[in-house]
């Protein structure tokens, strides 16, 4: 399986994981309190901003990695246009393209090594109650890991539809993708008890 991060050596590479994690977790929080376009506009601007200081290859990856949002994005717009509450539709998909580009610019400049690392520190109390600190950790690195798998199991699926039938793919996907979602999910946990557990 993959990693999200990025080989493109940047600046933010060198910060702490902890810090870049808590910086996400205000910046979202801060996200989800504005209401009105105007200053998510702002937010958006200084995204792009900061990613634009990364370079123009991370950058191009970074937008990359948005591409999967423009369903949602088409589905708002539409939504909220039949609705008549166009502000709100664009509110929310304003939203979610400023928090998924910062949450990737995190992903993207972090080892998954340094996140886990961090979320095992933040979990250790859990243990007091008997839960593994490392379980939320583990969970949390095989959810990004799963990410790239699983854009290129949708990849494969669209194109083996492609080859079969005349006509665009659809929801008739859906079936496929969960079988190897499924799949690849009890192999992982195969690998995981072969190994010890995740205790």
């Amino acid at each position: 399986m993959l990693t999200l991060t990025s080989p493109v050596e940047t600046w933010a590479h060198r910060l702490p994981a902890g810090a870049k994690l808590a910086a996400l977790c205000l910046f979202t929080i801060a996200l989800f309190q504005i209401t009105t376009p105007l200053p998510l506009c702002v937010a958006a601007l200084g995204v792009a901003a900061l990613l634009a200081s990364f370079g123009a290859s991370f950058a191009r990856a970074a937008l990359g990695l948005l591409w999967p949002l423009w369903p949602f994005a088409v589905l708002l717009a539409v939504w909220h246009g039949w609705t008549g509450d166009w502000q709100a539709g664009l509110v929310i998909g304003l939203r979610l393209a400023v928090a998924v580009t910062a949450a990737n610019l995190v992903t993207m400049t972090t080892r998954l090594s340094d996140m886990t690392a961090v979320i095992e520190r933040l979990c250790r109390p859990l243990a007091r109650i008997g839960v593994p600190p490392r379980l939320p950790a583990l969970a949390l690195a095989l959810v990004i890991r799963f990410i790239p798998v699983m854009a290129d199991r949708l990849a494969d699926i669209r194109e083996a539809w492609r080859a079969r039938s005349p006509r665009k793919p659809g929801w008739h996907m859906l079936t496929p993708v969960i079988l190897a979602a499924l799949d690849d999910a009890d192999h992982v946990a195969e690998a995981l008890r072969a190994r010890g557990g995740a205790g």
